[in-house]
């Protein structure tokens, strides 16, 4: 349903991804009965497989994207914080999602269900390409139900491609810096 109606590029709905990838099945497949859209984003990093992942363990205490906009101001942390990376289901990731599914060293996938944004969905996936080089692969699907649906239509891919492209710049900077993936 949503698809046919998309309003913007499919870069806004793709970005970075390849063809393989949203071929893909992602955990996260499995969450919404029906989502109304499909995002896909995707990013070369030159850092192991496991320090990204570490990275991606630091969502529990912030978004790492614009932190003036979603953090309250606070800076997102930029040394790894030791103990997030022990995810449990259940726990909280970036304020508004709950950790849903995890794979050790390779995924999470989280879900938030509101009034305002309706379901979020998403996974994200960090894929080996060599010893010192990695891909973050994040498939997000959206549900519009309940309030405002088609103003949220409008502006979601093209609001959460701004802000997860932020966060995945940012996660890749920090992972390439080489913190390692011990906490």
């Amino acid at each position: 349903m949503g698809r046919a109606m998309r309003p913007w590029p499919s870069i806004t709905y793709q970005w970075g991804s390849t063809t393989a990838e949203r071929a893909g099945e992602f955990a996260c497949d499995t969450l919404l009965e029906e989502p109304d859209d499909t995002l896909f984003r995707a990013i070369d990093v030159a850092a192991p497989a496991a320090s990204l992942f570490r990275w991606l363990c630091q969502l529990r205490a912030a978004p790492y994207s614009y932190d003036r906009l979603d953090n309250g101001g606070r800076q997102s942390p930029r040394t790894l914080t030791p103990g997030l990376e022990e995810l449990a289901v259940g726990q909280r990731v970036m304020r508004i999602f709950r950790l849903v599914h995890y794979e050790p060293g390779r995924s999470i996938t989280i879900l938030c269900r509101g009034r305002l944004m309706g379901a979020v969905a998403c996974t994200y996936e960090v894929r080996p390409v060599a010893e010192q080089r990695c891909r973050l692969v994040v498939k997000m699907l959206l549900e519009y139900r309940g309030a405002p649906a088609p103003l949220m239509r409008l502006v979601m891919p093209p609001g959460d491609l701004v802000m997860i492209r932020r966060q995945m710049l940012n996660l890749k900077e920090l992972a390439e810096a080489g913190s390692g993936p011990a906490g």
